[in-house]
């Protein structure tokens, strides 16, 4: 592989739950959908290294708090020297979408505005990946000084070669 950089951000979404309207007084949990879109590199054939690239990429190190992007090496709850591609588990389409579904309509149905967002932005994404990993449990001990901030952290990796992208998802309420 080239570099470390081999990604190209290409764009980021974000979808917060608070923004539209749920039935009957309930809330929205504080939940959201982070997704940083990157440009695959055409040298590139192995997973893996894509993985690894992703992980080194500056984009990557995100505490997901409203903070940004950080200079120090954490990653969403994690220290990022603790995730490896090796802690990336590769899941099918059933187990993406099952995954997120489940978080996100926490026993509720989401209201159809929402629905329709998510199925633009996460489950069609999910469904046309030609390869998905999730990120495995990490020990406690991986987590940074601040990190258990998050009641639930799901992490996707979507590599779509058809289109030349990968995306990284994270669904997460605090």
């Amino acid at each position: 592989m080239r570099s470390a950089h081999a990604l190209t951000h290409w764009d980021s979404l974000f979808v917060n739950f608070r923004d539209f309207d749920f039935p009957d007084g309930r809330g929205h949990g504080y939940r959201w959908v982070d997704i940083k879109r990157f440009r695959l590199p055409t040298d590139v054939s192995d997973d893996r290294d894509l993985l690894a690239a992703l992980i080194a990429h500056p984009d990557f190190r995100d505490t997901y708090d409203g903070a940004g992007v950080w200079l120090e090496p954490r990653h969403g709850p994690w220290w990022s020297d603790r995730i490896t591609p090796d802690t990336y588990e590769a899941v099918d389409e059933a187990i993406a979408i099952g995954t997120i579904h489940t978080w996100a309509t926490n026993g509720i149905d989401p209201p159809a505005a929402l629905e329709a967002r998510l199925q633009e932005v996460v489950y069609t994404p999910i469904r046309q990946a030609t390869s998905r990993y999730a990120l495995s449990a990490l020990p406690d001990d991986a987590h940074h000084d601040y990190g258990p901030i998050h009641i639930e952290f799901h992490e996707l990796v979507l590599v779509d070669r058809a289109r030349g992208t990968l995306a990284l998802l994270v669904a997460a309420d605090d």
